[in-house]
């Protein structure tokens, strides 16, 4: 799920992750001796079987084809090697997932949201494969900050699949009929307030701009928000709330303001994803706060256009929230299992025009080609990647030009430790805003830290 502009800065919060598994119990030197004894090529006459996680469900056809194509093509190249793929949906079932880890019930190469990677390495749950992964070619080309998400110890326990940043998701044709330059989306918070109000006076039920602020939801996007302003959800230690600070406050006004004094974010609220792509596919919404991989969902499930949106990056430009995914592997791999996953991971995930980067494939295939996301390369496999991709384009393109172009001076930043926990309490904070129209930011935010803190603290 990124954009063709660079990622090369330094990513508060993820470079932090770097060090903090020092005690992992899987870094031990018996376990990074193995690794070096073990890490020479694979014998191309050794037979591996290996499982892999997050096949595409049978539901998405054309995914799983392509998926299942992949496969064959792996398997020809490397005769000896056996893929058994395991498909789920979601991949990462949070209902299923932690149990799964400490019961050691995890692929071979299992599929990992990037906030999760931190916890795999602290607990010892995952391989370290810092030893295998000479041989990749493009490793040196990841971008740095997606790969930190996988050190703890000054070892290497995952390689990143897809990443992606949040923006600015527009109405382009709602901006032409409010008299606005749908090439010229804003780029400040008051911006976004000002062209919200005129979308909002077009009346017919439109809403200028929607938020989130349920289901853990509004604390995400208050998150990216925070980010845009400069500000921090806790402390750079993890240890304390941070939010409750100048940024914060001024995040909830201008939601306040536009709720209330605007009436530019319509009467309904306690609004989620599933109620927002549909208001934006049907005409009734100018913008709201998003990754590119709701574009081709608007267009696919709700029906909606893909020359009547646009993307810009987020308004602020001081910082924005990532998220992605990768893989990692069972801490009970052999040797050979892992440099079997290794292979395979970088075939479909980590080979421009290979795999997941297949765009000419995937333009036959009629699949979404021409966002400016995932976006995972630094350097030449990043222009190869780019070129390959504009080429098979079948998106209109120049859309999403803002938010491609970006500003290099934005900071990129994961999500807070506890993230889930921490965004159920801002939730609160979010719904209250936007359905109280006395809500207190003051004491809500105070309240808040107060919860936030309890969470840090119960998780040391």
């Amino acid at each position: 799920m990124k954009r063709a502009r660079r990622l090369a800065v330094v990513v508060a919060g993820v470079t932090t992750l770097a060090g903090v598994a020092a005690c992992a119990s899987s870094s031990s030197n018996d376990d990074k001796g193995r690794s070096a004894a073990n890490a020479g090529p694979l014998d191309p006459n050794t037979k591996v079987s290996i499982t892999v996680g997050c096949q595409p469900p049978k539901s998405s056809k054309a995914l799983r084809q392509e998926w299942n194509n992949d496969v064959a093509a792996f398997e020809k190249l490397h005769p000896n090697i056996t893929i058994v793929s395991k498909d789920a949906f979601p991949c990462e079932d949070p209902k299923t997932f932690t149990a799964k880890l400490a019961g050691g019930q995890m692929e071979n190469v299992y599929y990992v949201y990037l906030t999760d990677a931190k916890n795999i390495i602290e607990n010892g749950q995952a391989a370290d494969i810092t030893n295998y992964v000479s041989g990749v070619k493009n490793y040196k080309y990841l971008q740095p900050q997606l790969l930190n998400v996988f050190k703890g110890g000054g070892r290497l326990w995952g390689l990143p699949k897809t990443n992606y940043s949040m923006g600015l998701l527009y109405n382009r044709k709602l901006f032409q009929q409010a008299g606005l330059n749908p090439d010229q989306p804003p780029t400040t918070w008051d911006e976004v307030r000002a062209d919200a109000k005129k979308i909002a006076a077009l009346g017919n039920g439109i809403v200028g701009y929607a938020d989130y602020s349920a289901n853990n939801q509004g604390g995400w996007h208050f998150t990216a928000e925070m980010y845009s302003q400069g500000g921090d959800i806790v402390t750079p230690d993890g240890k304390k709330a941070a939010f409750n600070s100048p940024q914060g406050r001024a995040v909830l006004q201008n939601l306040q303001q536009m709720r209330w004094t605007d009436n530019s974010m319509g009467s309904k609220q306690l609004l989620q994803i599933s109620d927002v792509q549909p208001m934006m596919a049907s005409g009734k919404l100018g913008m709201y706060l998003s990754a590119p991989d709701n574009i081709p969902t608007i267009k696919d499930q709700f029906q909606g256009k893909f020359e009547d949106y646009g993307l810009a990056p987020m308004p602020g430009a001081q910082g924005t929230l990532i998220g992605g995914d990768g893989y990692m592997f069972n801490r009970k791999d052999t040797p050979d299992q892992i440099k079997a996953g290794i292979l395979w991971l970088e075939f479909e995930n980590l080979t421009p025009g290979k795999g997941q980067f297949d765009w000419a494939q995937k333009a036959i295939d009629k699949q979404p080609v021409g966002l400016p996301q995932p976006n995972i390369f630094t350097g030449p496999p990043a222009a190869e990647e780019l070129q390959v991709r504009t080429q098979n384009a079948n998106l209109p393109v120049q859309n999403y030009k803002a938010f491609a172009d970006g500003d290099p001076k934005v900071k990129y930043r994961l999500e807070p430790p506890q993230a889930q926990q921490i965004y159920a309490v801002l939730d609160g904070v979010v719904s209250s805003v936007l359905t109280n129209r006395n809500a207190d930011i003051n004491s809500l935010l105070s309240k808040a830290e107060t919860k936030v803190n309890g969470i840090l603290a119960n998780a040391d």
